[in-house]
């Protein structure tokens, strides 16, 4: 299967392009520049809505990971509206060419996010659960409703994707020099849960609805979510440290912002694999503290 990817220099897009070439699958990547070392590419430029005509010849399958990163700056308006074109503007993009191809892929997984369910306390969620409230809720309803078109020629699914836990990217990456001095903590009250995938069931995952007759949302996270306070607890065990001083809320506002903080760190969502367990996945990682010692490199 030759399979397209968008955000393939992403921390996702990376490990899953590696993944593939140890397969029988081949992947081409979308790229906006080009690549000498890179012979199966294809160029793009969706600013300009410029995506070549025979870009879909003989693809079988699109997977589209592309999009500003959520917490790479402050939520100024100017931001906010980057962090939604950006999703936006190529997931419509890439419908368009599906529906206009003359024999469109046999499957399009197009990026998405748990940010769908806002900040849900207690609640378990699963892929039939409702949509939230606030920005992030609203970015991924919109980024799916772009994506819809595409049903008219192709098998669609959503990746709805909780939090990656990979040590060369992602906020596990950012998390790590405070952890390993020994000054990580847990954030607010710890409370608020947090959904997780190790980077290795995020790729099989992937590859798995490559060839797997799955559509809609599916969330991709591990079967066994956590609280911020058991992840603190867990990720300074299996780096030897101590995590005993909680991150002060103001210098979470004072870093990224209000609405950033209380949205991305302070919001929660319980949420379980319902669609991936129904199609029959068998996840590589499902304990956390397994995973961190994986993507850690930490034996036990």
């Amino acid at each position: 299967m030759r399979v397209l990817i968008s955000g393939s220099t992403g921390l996702i897009g990376t490990s899953l392009v590696a993944a593939l070439k140890a397969t029988a699958h081949t992947p081409v990547r979308l790229l906006r520049s080009p690549n000498r070392d890179d012979t199966e590419s294809i160029l793009w430029n969706p600013a300009a809505g410029d995506f070549p005509k025979n870009a879909l010849e003989n693809i079988d399958a699109v997977v589209h990971l592309a999009g500003a990163s959520i917490a790479e700056r402050r939520w100024t308006d100017a931001q906010k509206t980057r962090i939604l074109e950006s999703r936006t503007t190529t997931t419509t993009l890439l419908a368009e060419a599906i529906i206009e191809a003359e024999n469109p892929p046999t499957v399009f997984l197009s990026g998405s996010a748990i940010g769908f369910y806002g900040d849900r306390g207690d609640e378990e969620l699963n892929e039939i659960s409702s949509g939230g409230n606030g920005f992030l809720a609203d970015v991924v309803r919109a980024w799916e409703h772009a994506a819809i078109p595409a049903r008219e020629s192709t098998r669609l699914a959503y990746l709805r994707t909780g939090v990656v836990l990979a040590a060369n990217g992602g906020a596990l990456k950012a998390q790590l020099p405070f952890f390993r001095l020994g000054i990580g903590g847990r954030i607010g009250d710890g409370r608020q849960w947090l959904s997780w995938i190790s980077i290795q069931d995020m790729v099989q995952a992937i590859i798995w609805l490559l060839d797997n007759d799955v559509t809609g949302p599916v969330n991709m996270t591990a079967p066994n979510p956590v609280t911020n306070a058991e992840f603190t607890t867990t990720l300074g065990q299996v780096l030897r440290r101590p995590t005993v001083l909680p991150t002060p809320k103001v210098v979470m506002w004072a870093t990224l912002g209000r609405e950033l903080t209380e949205q991305l760190l302070y919001a929660g969502q319980k949420v379980e694999p319902a669609a991936l367990i129904t199609s029959g996945y068998q996840f590589r990682q499902p304990d956390l503290t397994q995973a961190l010692r994986s993507v850690l490199n930490k034996p036990q």
